[in-house]
């Protein structure tokens, strides 16, 4: 009988015996990568989330980040449904700030970074169904990763090791979703595959919200020898059609859930917002476990992706850019012995340069293009220096040490010379650094503290100058974050009980809040904030075929010193976008052989959406159930089928909230009751 590991999701340090087999649990220690300096996780001074094949997979669609991630405590992801502005994701309230994409947080796929030296990234190349193990680091980790790593998400897809054989996924549902997927993989000699191919559709939920996106995910692997190996990586999107339905305003709400609304105050007529995405990526990399007396690792990447958007208001709303992207890391780790002590140690230097061919159009309502409105070149590059390393103390008792250097430079050349040249270059330089305690009082139970640092850049959107030229908001600087952390975790495996308990505190500067002027998105730095919360994880396999994992956030995200462009003193205000509670529950039935079926609540707390913390957003509890069972067709084929009701009490509530909007239109709703279903062909 296939069998969850008992520990949760975040930890899954346990494995139980199939049916049949004797009743001992033996213990398999789970190591992570995500920090980089890889480590057994009981030996980890940081809150760090580890989410496997199974719960990625079992019955879930696959679509988004969101299903994943659910019982992940401090994340928080909004936005499932509308894939112009992307799922927002925040961790421990880092990555809020931003209307739509990913801002302040790293996010990694295969080694390979998505977050760009400007510190902004997107996730619609992530493919999901190859994914086969997704960690995230619960707060700071400028010492890794530098610029924008308020907390990292970083995935590994399949490999042909992983996943042999071919998969045939077909799924349907409500609002026009359809999904058709199919992948292979497999290992010859030293030559190991795995590709995955998925075509995906979607009416909409709303009005004007339809998609259309096709992705290839793709591994080669060839082992050089026992110790060396070399791994290409193509990713390649193509989103030709997404469409915008915009945020509602309250009245608009109310009139209808499902509609669009006017693109501009005086206008009766909607613009056809959107966008499309023509996206390519090859990585490389290359392994060396026999270094000398350690281990090398050296990565090189390109991207080329075109996009085009068109926003939702007339004036200077379409969007364009020719993005290059390329960079690569070199990394090495050791274990020695100094002082009679082991250590542990990893050193390393990242290379990232992106390239921006930019332009703006006016655009009329009835969508013509006017002429340009700006263009311009956007250059930046990064260079970071790091090193970290772990110093056993004692059998029990690790001591952790992190140092990283940041060099970011920001250029733009203007071409649109109508206003003036606006053009301009700045630099940033930055040291990190962070230090932590971890003891390990059982064997199977921890207890750590960390201190560390964290920066954010402005990304280039967000350096738009409200003056409405070209060139670099002058008064616009990077935030700057100071985290503590205490925490606890274990699993007592007689009760079948683990925990994961983290309690944290950081005070940020300069916080970068955003608020709109004139329809488009511009920023402002917030004098002080401060994020402190406690994060608890429980999985308890309470009887054979039954298990609940839970994930409690408990959180105050406040600005502390902040006076806006009004003169309103904004002390002791809640910050925007953010619930301060959420809870997650999954209880689970693994019956024999492939039948499961898991029914999730979740919890999520009251926000506001504007800094003055006028507009409020109700709490709302919402639930899903997945089941499914599969069938032996032979030896070699197993054939599955699935079925989920998301949003199972049909709740009215918001997908994404849409912060410091002017026109009031804070709200994107999120679908009613919504059912798919879906066959898989393993053979």
């Amino acid at each position: 009988m296939p069998r969850r590991s008992l520990a949760p999701l975040m930890t899954p340090l346990l494995l139980l015996p199939a049916a049949g087999q004797a009743a001992e649990l033996a213990l398999e220690p789970l190591t992570v990568s995500a920090s980089r300096l890889e480590r057994e996780l009981y030996a980890t001074p940081a809150a760090v989330s580890v989410v496997d094949n199974e719960q990625i997979a079992q019955g879930q669609s696959r679509e988004r980040l969101n299903e994943s991630l659910a019982t992940v405590p401090g994340l928080y992801l909004q936005n499932r449904h509308n894939f112009v502005q992307g799922e927002r994701v925040s961790i421990r309230g880092f990555g809020a700030r931003t209307p739509w994409g990913v801002r302040g947080i790293t996010v990694r796929v295969d080694g390979i970074p998505y977050t760009l030296p400007d510190g902004q990234a997107q996730l619609d190349a992530i493919d999901l169904d190859s994914a086969r193990r997704i960690e995230v680091i619960r707060g700071p980790a400028a010492v890794q990763y530098g610029n924008a790593a308020g907390g990292v998400i970083d995935v590994t897809t399949a490999d042909g090791e992983s996943d042999p054989g071919t998969r045939l996924r077909v799924e349907g549902g409500s609002d026009g979703y359809r999904k058709l997927n199919l992948s292979n993989g497999g290992v010859e000699g030293p030559w190991s595959h795995h590709v995955s191919v998925s075509a995906l559709g979607m009416d909409g939920y709303r009005d004007h919200s339809e998609v259309e996106k096709y992705q290839l995910n793709a591994k080669l692997r060839r082992e050089l020898d026992a110790d060396r190996s070399i791994t290409a990586i193509v990713n390649l999107l193509d989103n030709p059609r997404s469409e915008d339905p915009g945020g509602l305003t309250a009245e608009a709400v109310s009139d209808d859930r499902e509609g669009t609304i006017d693109s501009n105050f005086y206008s009766p007529t909607r613009i056809d917002a959107g966008q499309s995405v023509d996206q390519q990526q090859l990585g490389l990399e290359y392994e060396d476990r026999a270094a000398g007396p350690g281990e090398l690792t050296l990565r090189g990447f390109y991207l080329k992706r075109d996009f085009e958007q068109q926003l939702a208001y007339a004036g200077d709303s379409f969007v364009a850019y020719d993005r290059d992207y390329y960079g690569g890391s070199a990394e090495y780790r050791q274990s020695l012995t100094v002082g009679g002590l082991p250590l542990s140690y990893v050193t390393g230097v990242d290379l990232a340069r992106q390239e921006d061919e930019r332009y703006r159009d006016d655009v009329t309502i009835d969508g013509d293009h006017q002429g340009r409105a700006a263009d311009e070149t956007q250059t930046a590059s990064s260079v970071g220096v790091f090193a970290q390393g772990d110093l056993d103390l004692t059998d029990r008792w690790t001591l952790s040490l992190g140092t990283r250097f940041d060099h970011t430079k920001f250029d733009i050349d203007d071409d649109y010379l109508d206003d003036g040249d606006n053009g301009g270059d700045r630099s940033f330089d930055q040291w990190s650094g962070s230090a932590g305690l971890s003891y390990r009082y059982l064997p199977n139970h921890q207890a750590y503290l960390s201190t560390g640092t964290a920066y954010e850049t402005p990304t280039f959107t967000e350096f738009a100058n409200p003056a409405r030229v070209g060139g670099f908001n002058p008064d616009l600087e990077p935030q700057k974050a100071w985290n503590r952390e205490i925490g606890l975790r274990g699993s007592f495996v007689d009760a079948g009980l683990d925990y994961d308990v983290a309690l944290f505190s950081t005070r940020v500067r300069d916080s970068l809040i955003a608020y709109k002027d004139g329809g488009r998105d511009f920023y402002r730095n917030a004098g002080r904030s401060r994020q402190d919360g406690l994060e608890v994880a429980l999985g308890w396999q309470f009887a054979e075929d039954w298990r609940l994992d839970s994930a409690l956030t408990l959180a105050r995200y406040e600005f502390q010193d902040y006076v806006n462009d009004k003169g309103e003193d904004l002390a002791n205000n809640r910050i925007p976008g953010l619930p301060e509670r959420t809870w997650v529950n999954q209880l689970t039935w693994q019956g024999l052989g492939e039948r499961f079926a898991t029914l999730e609540t979740r919890y999520v707390g009251s926000m506001v959406a504007d800094d003055e913390n006028r507009v409020k957003i109700d709490d709302v509890w919402l639930a899903n159930l997945r089941a499914g069972d599969g069938w032996r067709l032979g030896d070699d084929t197993l054939l599955k089928a699935y079925v989920g009701v998301q949003n199972l009490f049909d709740r009215e509530y918001y997908d994404n909230i849409v912060i410091n909007d002017e026109r009031g239109r804070y709200f994107n709703t999120a679908p009613d009751r919504s059912v798919y279903a879906g066959v898989e062909l393993a053979f």
